[in-house]
């Protein structure tokens, strides 16, 4: 048996949405259900839930929002692994609403929520694709100095979380 190995480039114009990508089982409950726990998390939040099933091998998505929705079912089918779901959203961060994905019972794992520009590395065999991980940004080459710890304080205070 041979294994290929590809990234897959998420979708993300301008870096304007955050992204969750996970795997969970069930597909034709889990989609709907990710999706009503992402609208019961978060008054006003736009979303979509893009998520592969293995039979009839197609992507399942619903969402309120139809950009949203484009974005997260071209990127699912585009990881192609089975039971791999794509959140895509605005108006939230994942901080949000990862406690309430993480605790639906069909959910198995998350690989990465993110606004980063981000590829997913897949491995394929005869049998169908599967997530290796997930490349989230750059690779990183410094310490923060005591001016960017300032920096990132501050950053954090003007959305509303406050380090004591």
């Amino acid at each position: 048996m041979s294994v290929k190995t590809m990234s897959v480039k998420i979708k993300n114009p301008e870096t304007n949405y955050q992204v969750i990508i996970g795997q969970a089982n069930f597909s034709i409950f889990t989609t709907d259900n990710l999706f009503m726990t992402m609208l019961t998390t978060v008054p006003g939040i736009k979303c979509a839930v893009a998520m592969n099933e293995a039979v009839p091998k197609l992507t399942r998505v619903t969402a309120n929002d139809p950009e949203l929705e484009k974005l997260a079912a071209e990127n699912a089918l585009a990881i192609g692994a089975s039971h791999v779901f794509v959140i895509m959203m605005e108006n939230a961060f994942p901080i949000n609403v990862l406690p309430h994905i993480k605790d639906h019972p069909a959910v198995c794992t998350i690989f990465v929520a993110s606004a980063n520009v981000m590829e997913v590395i897949i491995a394929e065999t005869n049998l169908g694709r599967a997530v290796i991980g997930v490349v989230d940004g750059t690779a990183v080459d410094k310490i923060e100095t005591p001016e960017q710890k300032k920096e990132r304080r501050e950053a954090t205070e003007k959305i509303g979380y406050k380090i004591p």
